[in-house]
């Protein structure tokens, strides 16, 4: 997890044992934390063993590959991962935790760095009930809307369908910005208006400022939210149903990385309507 999580849970007295495949930032450091060599040395000496990577091949190598976590896990401890990964691996991770006798709840999060700041993520958790009351105390340094969604893998599920919603939500408010700005309205003042009535939401709010202000450094990478809905097109294509929007959208995306844009806020997928409609919501 990055400094302000980890933080939080320092601060809140608890010992914070860290190992990470960059530089522990030295505010942790300051705050108390100690510096692990590897994943397997965290988990010989915490209880809790929180993991929070990009993708699932990611997860798989912290905890299973060569001094990971797996490696210095003993009987009763507890892993949480907090990574957005696929569903049905994590069934599968699970499972190969639990034959240690541990416990193994994935737990994304949605919120963003802001809500890591504020401490005020959603939550959404699968897996045991015991492990999840045990592991609850610390979500609620973390988050405010904290979810037992069911067992292992639907906390993954439940994380997939957020970033669809997220990504239509997003593309809907491009759409609308465009169509607006090139009809010759103020795009400001439109989702001023907007955000008085029923298509009023935290997307317009946040992320329509960020399209007409063009402030598209990285809260959330369009190439991590790509990954995202990657796992939800894999995972129609193995239900047998159809996410016809959601597949628009990742083209959206698609369209954005294609043009060197993977590294900025997935507000930016405005871009990619832009470009089709040859016009900017506003200017840079």
């Amino acid at each position: 997890m990055g400094t302000p999580m980890a933080g939080h849970l320092r601060a809140a007295g608890h010992d914070l044992f860290v190992a990470s495949r960059s530089k522990v930032p030295q505010a942790l450091l300051d705050a108390g934390a100690v510096t692990c060599a590897d994943a397997a040395e965290v988990a010989r000496k915490a209880d809790i063993v929180f993991t929070m990577v990009p993708d699932t091949p990611d997860v798989e190598a912290v905890l299973f590959g060569q001094n990971g976590v797996a490696a210095g896990l003993s009987k009763g401890k507890t892993v949480v991962d907090m990574s957005s990964v696929s569903p049905i691996e994590t069934k599968v991770f699970a499972t190969r935790i639990n034959a240690l006798s541990c416990d193994y709840l994935d737990a994304p999060v949605s919120g963003g760095e802001v809500g890591a700041r504020a401490a005020s993520l959603t939550i959404m958790v699968g897996g045991p009930e015991a492990a999840f009351e045990r592991v609850r105390p610390l979500f609620e340094l973390l988050g405010k809307n904290i979810t037992l969604v069911g067992g292992n893998g639907d906390g993954q599920t439940a994380k997939v369908a957020n970033q669809i919603v997220v990504a239509l939500n997003i593309a809907a408010v491009g759409e609308a910005l465009v169509f607006a700005s090139k009809a010759g309205a103020d795009p400001a003042k439109v989702r001023q208006a907007l955000m008085g009535g029923f298509a009023a939401s935290r997307i317009l709010e946040v992320h329509g400022e960020r399209m007409i202000r063009r402030t598209f450094e990285p809260g959330f990478r369009i190439g991590l939210h790509q990954k995202d809905l990657n796992l939800a097109l894999q995972g129609a294509r193995a239900l047998g149903v159809a996410l016809p929007q959601t597949a628009g959208a990742a083209q959206l995306m698609q369209a954005c990385a294609a043009n060197g844009m993977a590294d900025l806020d997935h507000s930016a997928l405005v871009r990619a309507l832009e470009l089709m409609a040859h016009h900017a919501v506003a200017t840079d």
